[in-house]
Parts: C-alpha cells; sequence; structure tokens
C-alpha cells in the first residue's frame, strides 16, 4: 500500500523511516503515513529518512524542475551534515545554506565571524550558495532573515528543503510554519510528482509549495549510530560551555566511551573541548589509556552503559598533526570538535568507532 498523501510505500515496523503508520491505522481510508498525518492535523511536519542512494534518486528530480533548494546543515556538526554533492544533482538551481543550532553558540560570539566560517567552509565542499544564513530553529534567531531570504531568491517558484538527519530540518520548517504562514489550519499534502520516496508539498499562496524531502542518513555521524537512549548525552540543548584541559604529551581524554583523545607527542599546552553538558570527560595517562579502554568502557566510561556497547563500532585510529598557529580544530562528527590553543602544534591519535568522520578543519571560534 502506498500513503494517499506523499506516495511512499506503507510500513508499520521502523517509526523512524518513511512510510510509517500504526498497525492500527493500517485500515483506514484513504491510508496516510504518520508524516502526512501529523502535516495534515497538526500543521507539524516530523524527520524520516532514507538512505543515500534513494535520496539521490530525490534530488535529480530536483534538478529536472525550476526552485530554490535550501540546504539546512547543523553548525554543531558541519562536515557531517553538509551535501556536498548537491550540485550534481539540483541542476542550476541556486542553493541556499541555513546553519541551523546558533542558539548553541553563546550571544557574545560574533555571528558574522561564525557566518564568515560557513561560507568558508561551504566553498571547501564545492557548494557555492547565493546566500548564507544563520538561525535557530529552537529560539527563532533568524527566522525572519531566513523567510526575506527564502522569498528573495525563489522568484515564485518551488521552494525544495534538504538535509541529513538530526539537523533540525523539520524543526525550522515547522518554526516557519507557525510563525510566519498564512496557511489554512488544515494543510493539504500531495506527492512529490515521479517519486514514492516521501517527499511532502506544503502549498504556498502563489500556487507552488515549500517541498519537504526525508533526511539524508549518514552514517559517518555517531548520532546515526548510538542507541536512542544515549541521544540525548551527546546532544548538546543548550549553549556550549568550553571545557579546558592543560596537557603534557602522554596524557589522554576520554569522553564518555564514545571517544578517546590522545595527545601523542608536543609541549604543554591546553585543548578546548566543546560537548555537549551531559557527556563525562576523564583525564588519564596515555599509558593507562588502553588498559582503562578494555576495562571500563560501558562502566566508570559512559555513555554508553555496558548494555549498549555492542551497537557501537569498535574503534579506530586517527593519527592528526596539529599544525602550528593555534588555530586548528578537530571534529568528532555528531559528538563534538577539541581545539588546540598551543602555537607549536601537536601530533594527537583519536579513536572513534568505526565509519565515524574525524577531520582537522579551521577553528571556528
Amino acid at each position: 500500500m502506498s500513503c494517499a498523501g506523499c506516495g511512499v510505500q506503507l510500513q508499520t515496523e521502523r517509526k523512524d523511516a518513511a512510510g510509517y503508520l500504526p498497525g492500527a491505522a493500517i485500515e483506514r481510508d484513504p491510508a496516510i503515513c504518520q508524516r502526512c498525518f501529523r502535516m495534515k492535523h497538526y500543521n507539524e511536519i516530523s524527520t524520516v529518512a532514507l538512505d543515500e542512494s534513494d535520496f539521490l534518486r530525490i534530488l535529480s528530480h530536483v534538478g529536472q524542475g525550476a526552485g530554490l533548494v535550501v540546504h539546512i546543515v547543523d553548525l554543531f556538526d558541519f562536515e557531517g551534515s553538509v551535501i556536498s554533492s548537491l550540485p550534481r544533482f539540483i541542476g542550476s538551481n541556486p542553493i541556499l545554506i541555513v546553519a541551523n543550532k546558533i542558539d548553541l553558540f553563546p550571544k557574545n560570539v560574533n555571528r558574522n565571524r561564525i557566518l564568515n566560517w560557513v561560507q568558508k567552509q561551504a566553498k571547501e565542499a564545492g557548494l557555492k550558495p547565493v546566500e548564507t544564513v544563520l538561525c535557530s530553529a529552537r529560539s527563532g534567531e533568524g527566522m525572519d532573515r531566513l523567510v526575506e531570504a527564502i522569498e528573495r531568491h525563489r522568484k515564485r517558484e518551488d521552494v525544495y528543503v534538504v538535509g541529513a538527519t538530526n539537523v533540525g530540518k523539520s524543526s525550522v520548517i515547522n518554526r516557519l510554519i507557525r510563525d510566519f504562514s498564512e496557511l489554512d489550519a488544515e494543510l493539504t499534502v500531495s506527492h512529490y510528482p515521479g517519486t514514492t520516496l516521501g517527499a511532502v508539498k506544503i502549498p504556498l499562496d502563489d500556487g507552488h509549495a515549500v517541498i519537504d524531502t526525508p533526511g539524508i542518513v549518514y552514517k559517518s555521524r555517531l548520532t546515526e549510530i548510538v542507541a536512542k537512549a544515549d541521544l540525548a548525552a551527546i546532544t548538546p540543548n543548550k549553549p556550549l560551555k568550553p571545557l579546558v584541559y592543560q596537557l603534557d604529551s602522554g596524557q589522554s581524554l576520554f569522553f564518555g566511551a564514545m571517544a578517546r583523545f590522545d595527545f601523542v607527542k608536543g609541549v604543554h599546552q591546553s585543548f578546548v573541548c566543546y560537548f555537549a553538558g551531559g557527556l563525562l570527560v576523564h583525564r588519564t595517562k596515555l599509558e593507562r589509556a588502553d588498559e582503562l579502554t578494555n576495562e571500563q568502557r560501558g562502566e566508570l566510561l559512559q555513555p554508553p552503559v555496558k548494555e549498549r556497547l555492542d551497537q557501537l563500532p569498535e574503534w579506530t585510529k586517527h593519527a592528526i598533526r596539529i599544525p602550528r598557529g593555534g588555530n586548528s580544530e578537530i571534529l568528532i562528527s555528531g559528538l563534538g570538535w577539541i581545539k588546540a590553543s598551543g602555537e607549536s602544534g601537536a601530533e594527537v591519535v583519536v579513536h572513534a568507532p568505526k565509519g565515524v568522520k574525524v577531520v582537522l578543519r579551521d577553528a571556528i571560534l
């Protein structure tokens, strides 16, 4: 059976996947998925996910039409959430980058500096957006500028919203509907022509639509592979408070049982850690780190607890040489980042679950 709203194949097993509806609702006529149901009756978009191949099929259809592509990325995990292949699939359609979760950065942090950083990172990823907007669906910061940017660049065409899962894509759309939409109380939904992959249309008053696409799943983000019970501990919901550690070479930091940072070689210096407040950090000597890894993951070192350790892949090592200058940081995708503040550089090793992206980048702050 297919959803009468978005056309996706209906299923009753996975709540976070496209086409889900409760078993008790399967006999409804017409039968619509939970995502379409919530949109139709509560004006609320909910997140569903697709694997990369299905997501790219949706993008290929975007390239066949005219419209503005709104790419929502996660400021807490830019490299993990940016869709660098986007230009290959959307034709000549313009891209508007929306960097969500600016509320995680303290108010006294210069917004223009962050904006410039996002623009630079986007360029390095191969994107050439017509504009970049910082916003927070949670606090409302920047949402008015987002509305203005969409109207300025869509030129009375459709708006396609794309993004990875867990970047706040649905939250941004819901905030737009709640604060800026003049739509009727009951939204209509229809499937995106040419696909049965669960994209839905939110009608605009000029006959065009905002088209919300399912989120793409990137397994290189830690948020996609941890148990749901551990998401709250690694996902920040308050402004980040930097943790500063003065380290000598031969010392290690554990971030729960999610990752480990070894300072292998370099002069005494400080490392500034930006992680969710619920993640416990443990410092030890490098000579004891392997022993602690083998004996205390899931015990002293958590999350996750021992019963959920098997859900994480085994750690793999990333040897990184931090250049001189003190303006570099290491991102562990979906978890946070560590800034090296020393001027003389350092040699470090990051242990993270196999497949999780670990990159050296210019510091965002």
